[in-house]
């Protein structure tokens, strides 16, 4: 098993990490509605590359039930 001969000093370590960083996610944006998505992936309005791939789903309205005791 391999054993360092002396301590790695603070600097050392540091200059070893410095490339140990993480890099946000790379976001486009859509050229037709201006949404932000992921690179390669539909936006959640539906649009990829400037048409439309699937339709939005719509939210259905809660219907009031008025059954008080």
């Amino acid at each position: 098993m391999a054993v360092q001969k002396s301590r790695k000093s603070k600097s050392k370590k540091g200059m070893r990490r410095s490339h140990h960083g993480l890099s946000g996610p790379a976001m486009s944006i859509d050229k037709t509605t201006g949404v932000r998505h992921l690179r390669h992936h539909i936006a959640k309005d539906g649009y990829y590359k400037g048409s439309e791939i699937v339709a939005p789903k719509v939210k259905k309205e809660k219907q009031e039930d008025s059954q008080t005791s």
